[in-house]
């Protein structure tokens, strides 16, 4: 098998997983849920959790196991800091998800009985006084701040890459619709680049 049709295979797969994971979020679906299945609100943040890793481990293991080509293989002293890279937006990554009132974001809260999603609260506190979606930045610089760069993981990370703005957007039409204007307010006082904090808005 050829690397370029590693590629297609990968393109396709993780097409598939941004299409089904995409769909279990939609609005349409949670309705129907809330209409047809007992107790949908505890238990679909969960579940939806559960299934977005479950999905996401066949394309893993396709880009560690399907023909590859090297694209670069940065050197110390440059990979040294770029590993340094990755590990703070790890960090960052963790701490954001502390901030964003993490027993909700996992579906804990909803299991245990806040069934009406109390804790789906708008954090504008942290990282998120500076940037509207911290969550997103923070795994794109960790995917490209990788010293290491195959074919496979090229395509990974640009599809993800292309996914993650794609859920801000969906986020953003979410929060506005949970908060109305107090969400406005926010967007207004935070970047306008609503992934990357580039420039404020006065």
């Amino acid at each position: 098998m050829s690397t370029l049709s590693s590629a297609l295979i990968l393109f396709a797969a993780a097409a598939v997983y941004a299409l089904v994971h995409s769909l279990l979020a939609a609005r349409f679906l949670k309705t129907w849920g809330r209409r047809h299945l007992p107790a949908f609100d505890r238990w679909w943040r969960l579940a939806y959790n559960v299934l977005a890793v479950v999905t996401l481990l066949p394309v893993l293991w396709l880009m560690a196991t399907l023909p590859d080509r090297l694209l670069y293989d940065i050197e110390p002293p440059t990979s040294l800091l770029m590993r340094l890279g990755q590990i703070l937006s790890a960090v960052a990554l963790v701490m954001a998800v502390l901030q964003s009132n993490p027993l909700y974001f996992a579906g804990l809260a909803q299991l245990m009985g806040d069934a009406e999603e109390r804790g789906d609260t708008l954090v504008i506190s942290g990282f998120y006084a500076y940037m509207r979606h911290p969550l997103y930045v923070f795994s794109i610089l960790f995917l490209w701040f990788s010293p290491t760069m195959t074919v496979n993981q090229f395509v990974v990370y640009a599809l993800a890459t292309v996914y993650f703005y794609i859920g801000s957007l969906h986020e953003e039409r979410r929060l506005a619709r949970t908060f109305g204007d107090a969400y406005e307010r926010y967007r207004r006082q935070v970047p306008w680049i609503r992934l990357f904090p580039w420039q404020r808005t006065a």
